[in-house]
């Protein structure tokens, strides 16, 4: 039982998944930084608030006392956390990600090999193939002489 769980630890995915919690929980400090700190004063300067939290509240009166707030700054807010956040992981981790493969793709398709990857058994037995049917042909009377 203990040796199932000691594998089911170290496997490959659940340690990725782990370093990628913490990365995201470390990257949520950061943006919430970046929108509490830099964003909201300067949206919060525009509409004359202290945080977006505080701009744009509309009051519906209520029948039972004190009325209902919607706060359209809180909306705002969030919007502008998403899309800062979707922006950073693009830009940060997407992009980068795509162009390393399409660069490593093109180096692949002009036939220069990659230093670090050997050689695949697949690859090998295709080469084998291609000589021995290459072989063949040569040894092989043709019968339009």
């Amino acid at each position: 039982m203990l040796k199932g769980f000691k594998e089911f630890i170290l496997r490959g995915n659940v340690i990725e998944l782990a370093v990628a919690v913490v990365i995201g929980a470390a990257f949520t400090a950061v943006v919430n930084s970046i929108v509490a700190n830099l964003i909201n004063p300067l949206i919060g300067a525009i509409f004359r608030a202290d945080s977006l939290d505080d701009a744009l509240v509309v009051t519906i009166p209520s029948l039972y006392g004190e009325g209902a707030q919607i706060k359209f700054g809180a909306v705002i807010g969030a919007i502008l956390t998403f899309v800062i956040v979707a922006a950073v992981v693009y830009f940060v981790f997407v992009l980068p990600m795509n162009t390393l493969k399409e660069r490593a793709e093109a180096k692949r398709k002009t036939g220069v090999p990659d230093p670090e990857a050997p050689e695949s058994e697949l690859t090998l037995l295709a080469e084998i193939r291609d000589l021995l049917a290459a072989e063949r042909a040569e040894r092989t009377p043709r019968s339009d002489r």
